[in-house]
């Protein structure tokens, strides 16, 4: 192994791990411990149970995967020894990956299980056996009820990003599937927020846990004054449009942008370079070595814009970004600080620019609570601006070219031309072809205002609300909501947080994005905006919900 790899990990070993470990930390390059990790892997080493409130990005997934691979001891075995329970499939994903690379000369076997992928397959691996499983809680507990994974054997489990589980509505399923699990376990706790509710839970789930604040990132935190932060309210309809037209004025050297899903950023990334940008994917479906290409076509110049889901960005520091943009708000506001947080360093300034749905208001006046700092709303750019803008870019580079040495071979050219006209229609002229050479004159529509929303409250005749529909309170729900028919209701179990994790997790909704819930026995309604229901059904067809693959579709007699 390379010497210099050796020495790079070398900080890790003060923490206690085996030498598997250490090796692999080597090979893939890590050169010292997080502050988060350098904090709780020694606890976690010594069993204790453990309380972590961390920011997106600051190495916590090796903060509990390293621990949990010190303790394995090998050889064959049908039941886990280790359950991680994350929010989202991507994470479920990026988890799974990242515990398979630390533990890979231990041979440990890890599983991931989430809704969207085939059942079989899972089935097959948990047949076989496996150490770590890192799942959804309604997959986890769909193969608790079918009786294909048992929890009987789990010496630790981590609940990660607990607080966006809550949000996603997995709070029943989580008390359900702890109460599977061994009294004796070590348990550990990650969020990014500490509100009453995950307190809560670590008061009766945790056995005297070890608290560790990391704070906010303070990189990301230090540096919010240096960027510059700007808002446009967008219809849905336009989003696309929209993004084109902001990097169009803005002009970034190297930029991310953010999205929500695996599928938005496949799409985002594909009507980019029809527009004629250098954009690359990156998500939880790419391997390593496929990340690996990507970053540095970015850091080479090669790929001026990087379309991104959070998880897959974890960890990425790009020397010259001068831009991020937010297709979406993000749902949580401590994921905004991280995002911003990559722009403006060194004394650098950068710019944060968010495209914001009417119904993404509330967010934003959240994430302007926990900065304590303002998001500018602004116009959208009119096709005069972007005129103007292709305009005030040819009179640059005709100014720089002013300075160029090697400009008195065209002399010669000029002589014969001002022969015949004015030297002032000739440089004109130039200009002329100069800026049809770059593309001409903008002939695009222009992109209509949108109109901001107000919040409603959904209510039954009457004013009272059925504990099936009570999720329409206190939600951010655009007036132009459509009904949709989930084929599956009471009698096979279905609750309204299933409804919750499956749209959330699978078309990357947020909680607050849908609406009231009515469960009967046979079916189930749900509100969600209208803009979004194509995306949803589709992402729902694909999904399993209470072991079900349920038909889904609008209500027919929609209101």
């Amino acid at each position: 192994m390379d010497d210099g790899h050796v020495d790079a990990a070398a900080d890790f070993v003060a923490l206690g791990l085996r030498q598997e470990l250490l090796a692999a930390l080597s090979g893939l390059g890590y050169e010292e411990p997080t502050p988060i990790q350098r904090e709780a892997i020694p606890p976690l080493i010594a069993g204790k149970d453990l309380v972590g409130q961390a920011a997106t990005g600051t190495g916590k997934t090796a903060a509990f995967a390293l621990p949990l691979l010190q303790r394995f001891t090998g050889g064959e075995r049908n039941e886990p020894a280790s359950l991680v329970l994350v929010p989202t499939r991507e994470l479920a994903e990026q988890v799974s990956q990242a515990v398979h690379r630390y533990g890979r000369e231990l041979g440990v076997r890890v599983l991931p299980v989430y809704g969207g992928q085939p059942i079989s397959r899972q089935l097959q691996v948990l047949r076989r056996g496996v150490d770590i499983v890192v799942g959804t809680p309604g997959r986890v507990l769909d193969h608790i009820e079918r009786g294909t994974l048992q929890l009987g054997e789990i010496s630790a489990v981590v609940l990660d990003e607990a607080d966006e589980m809550l949000d996603m509505g997995f709070a029943e399923d989580i008390e359900a599937i702890l109460a599977e699990t061994p009294a004796g376990r070590q348990t550990v706790l990650f969020s990014a927020t500490m509100p009453p509710r995950i307190d809560a839970i670590a008061r009766r789930h945790l056995r005297d846990p070890l608290r560790i604040t990391m704070g906010r990132d303070t990189a990301a935190a230090d540096t919010l004054p240096r960027v510059r932060q700007s808002a446009f309210l967008i219809a849905r309809a336009h989003k696309m449009a929209a993004l084109g037209r902001v990097l169009d004025v803005e002009m970034p050297q190297a930029a991310i942008v953010f999205c929500r899903t695996r599928e938005e950023v496949d799409e985002v990334t594909q009507s980019l370079n029809g527009r004629g940008y250098r954009a690359e994917a990156l998500h939880g479906g790419m391997s390593q070595d496929q990340r690996d290409r990507v970053m540095s076509r970015l850091r080479s110049g090669a790929t001026e814009l990087l379309v991104a889901t959070d998880v897959a960005a974890r960890g990425l520091d790009v020397e010259q970004l001068t831009h991020v943009i937010n297709y979406n708000v993000p749902s949580a506001p401590e994921a905004y600080v991280h995002r911003i947080g990559r722009v403006g360093r060194a004394g650098r300034e950068g710019a944060a620019i968010t495209l914001a749905e009417p119904r993404e208001q509330r967010m934003l006046k959240a994430i302007e609570r926990l900065t304590g700092q303002r998001i500018t709303p602004e116009k959208l750019p009119t096709v005069t601006d972007l005129r103007a803008r292709r305009l005030e870019l040819l009179r640059s580079t005709v100014q720089e070219a002013l300075e160029d040495d090697d400009l008195d071979r065209f002399r010669p050219i000029l002589d014969r031309l001002i022969d015949d006209a004015d030297i002032e229609l000739v440089a004109l002229a130039g200009l002329k072809l100069l800026h049809d050479a770059n593309g001409g004159d903008i002939d695009e529509p222009e992109i209509p205002a949108a109109a901001p929303v107000r919040e409603r409250e959904e209510r039954r005749p009457g004013g009272k609300r059925s504990d099936d529909d009570r999720r329409g309170r206190n939600r951010s729900v655009p007036d132009d909501t459509t009904r949709l028919f989930v084929g599956i209701g009471r009698r096979s179990g279905l609750r309204p947080q299933d409804l919750v994790g499956a749209i959330t997790g699978e078309a990357g909704l947020t909680s607050r994005e849908i609406g009231a819930i009515q469960i009967t026995d046979r079916f189930a309604l749900v509100e969600v905006p209208e803009a979004d229901a194509d995306r949803v059904i589709r992402s729902l067809q694909h999904s399993t919900i209470r072991g079900k693959r349920p038909t889904v579709r609008r209500e027919r007699f929609n209101r």
